[in-house]
C-alpha cells in the first residue's frame, strides 16, 4: 500500500489508485500467454515434420528455440526491469511476444519459424519475469498471496489448454492458426498493461541510483533466496516427471486410447488451475512458510501413492494422485513464490522474478532428461515404446520413489530457519 500511496502522490491527488482486481487481471493474461506459447506447440510437431518435410530432429527446434530463448533470457529482463522500468520492458515484451506470435503463423520456411519461435520466447520471459515482479509493486500486501495464486492458476490454465485447443486448431484450420489465435490474447493484454490506471508507472531514477547487476551477489546476501530457488527446482523436476511418465503409462501399462490419455493428462493440470486462487488465500490467511510445509507434505504422499499403486486399481490409481500431487504443487508454488518476493527490495524485484522463473525451467528441462533415464533405467530398456507393461509400470514405480525422495530433500529444505525468518520478515517499501 506504501508503494501505491507514493504512486499516487507523485501523480497528482486527482489519480485513483489502481484496482487490485485490473491489476492481477492484466498480470494473469500475461502469465497466461506464455504457458499457452510452450504447451500449444508440442502437438504440432507431426504436422510440421510433414508440412516441411523435415525429419523431427529438425521440427523440436520449434519447441526448443522457444524454451531455450526463455531460460536464457529470463533473469537478464528481470534485472533489466530493475534498471530502466519494469511497465516499459512489460510493454515491449508483450508487443515482442504478440508480434512474433504473428511471424510465426505466416512462416513459409522451417528455419523462420525456429527463429520467429525464438522471439516469441524472449518476449514470454519479459512477461513471466515483469508479471511476477510487479505484484510486490502493485498488490498490496494483504492481497500478495491471492495474486500469485492467480498468476499460478493462469500458467496452469494456459499449460492444460495448450494440447487441447493446438489440436482442435490444427484439425480444424492448420497448423499456423495455433500462433495466430494468441494475436487477439496478446493484444488484450498490451491493451490492459497500457490502460495508465493498470499498473503504476516507472520510477525515474539516476544512473547513481542504479543498481548492479549482481545475481551471484543476491544469492550470498540472502541465502533463504537460495533455498526457495533450490525448492522450485527440486519440484520442477518432480512435476515434469509426471509429464514424461504418464503418457507410456497410460498406454503400454493401461492400454488407454489417445483421447483417453489426452483426457488423463488434462488432470493435473486442471487441478493446478482450480487451486491456485484457493492457495493463494490460504497463504495469505496462514502464512507462506507454514503452506509451503503443507504441499510440500501432499506431494510426497501423492508421490509414494504413485509409487506403491497397484495395478488392479488402473486409471483411478494414477489420476487420483497425479491429482494430489499437482495441486499440491499450486499450494506449494503459491506459497514459494509469495515468500520470495515478500520481503524483495524494489530494486530487486525484477531479478528475482526471474530466478523465480529460471529455477523452474532448469527442474523442467533437467526433470525431461533425468526422470526420463531414470523411468527407462528401471523399466530395464532404452525403447519404453515397445517395452512390455509390466516392465513400464516399475519403471513409473521406481521414478516415482525417486520423486518422492526429491520432495522430501525440498521439505528438509522448507523447514530451515532461515526461510521461516523471510517470511516473517515484513515488506520494505
Amino acid at each position: 500500500m506504501n508503494v501505491l500511496a507514493n504512486h499516487q502522490s507523485a501523480a497528482g491527488p486527482a489519480r485513483h489508485a489502481p484496482s487490485p482486481g485490473w491489476i492481477t487481471a492484466s498480470l494473469a493474461l500475461c502469465m497466461l500467454l506464455p504457458a499457452l506459447g510452450t504447451s500449444i506447440a508440442n502437438v504440432a510437431l507431426p504436422t510440421l515434420a510433414s508440412d516441411f518435410s523435415a525429419p523431427f530432429r529438425q521440427v523440436q527446434w520449434v519447441v526448443l528455440a522457444y524454451l531455450l530463448a526463455n531460460t536464457a533470457s529470463i533473469v537478464s529482463v528481470g534485472r533489466l526491469g530493475d534498471i530502466v522500468g519494469r511497465k516499459r520492458l512489460l510493454i515491449a515484451g508483450v508487443a515482442l511476444f504478440t508480434a512474433a506470435s504473428g511471424l510465426c503463423g505466416l512462416a513459409p520456411r522451417l528455419d523462420l519459424l525456429i527463429a520467429a519461435r525464438a522471439a516469441q520466447g524472449l518476449g514470454a520471459a519479459a512477461m513471466m519475469a515483469l508479471g511476477l515482479a510487479f505484484v510486490g509493486e502493485a498488490v498490496p500486501k494483504s492481497h500478495a498471496g491471492r495474486a500469485m495464486g492467480m498468476l499460478g492458476a493462469m500458467s496452469a490454465t494456459g499449460t492444460a489448454l495448450g494440447p487441447t485447443l493446438g489440436g482442435l486448431l490444427i484439425a480444424r484450420f492448420g497448423w499456423p492458426s495455433i500462433f495466430l489465435v494468441m494475436l487477439p490474447l496478446g493484444v488484450l493484454a498490451l491493451a490492459l498493461v497500457l490502460a495508465q490506471r493498470c499498473l503504476p508507472r516507472d520510477r525515474a531514477a539516476s544512473k547513481a541510483a542504479q543498481p548492479r547487476f549482481d545475481v551471484i551477489g543476491s544469492l550470498r546476501r540472502d541465502p533463504a533466496l537460495l533455498r526457495g530457488l533450490a525448492m522450485s527446482a527440486l519440484v520442477s523436476t518432480v512435476v515434469m516427471a509426471t509429464l514424461v511418465v504418464g503418457p507410456f503409462y497410460l498406454v503400454r501399462a493401461l492400454g488407454l486410447d489417445a483421447a483417453k490419455v489426452g483426457i488423463a493428462m488434462s488432470v493435473g493440470p486442471a487441478i493446478a488451475a482450480l487451486t491456485g486462487v484457493p492457495a493463494g488465500r490460504a497463504v495469505d490467511r496462514l502464512g507462506a512458510q507454514r503452506m509451503t510445509v503443507i504441499g510440500l507434505g501432499g506431494m510426497v504422499a501423492g508421490c509414494l501413492a504413485l509409487s506403491l499403486a497397484p495395478a488392479v486399481l488402473c486409471v483411478a490409481g494414477y489420476v487420483l494422485p497425479l491429482a494430489i500431487v499437482t495441486g499440491s504443487y499450486a499450494l506449494f508454488q503459491t506459497a514459494n513464490n509469495t515468500a520470495v518476493m515478500a520481503g524483495a527490495a524494489p530494486d530487486r524485484r525484477g531479478v528475482l522474478a526471474g530466478m523465480l522463473n529460471l529455477s523452474r525451467n532448469l527442474g523442467l528441462i533437467c526433470g525431461a532428461a533425468a526422470m526420463g533415464a531414470v523411468f527407462a533405467f528401471a523399466a530395464g530398456t532404452d525403447d519404453i515404446a515397445t517395452a512390455s507393461p509390466d516392465a513400464v509400470a516399475i519403471g513409473m514405480r521406481v521414478t516415482f520413489g525417486v520423486a518422492a525422495v526429491l520432495v522430501i530433500a525440498a521439505l528438509a529444505i522448507a523447514a530451515g530457519s532461515p526461510a521461516r525468518a523471510r517470511t516473517a520478515a515484513p515488506a520494505r517499501a
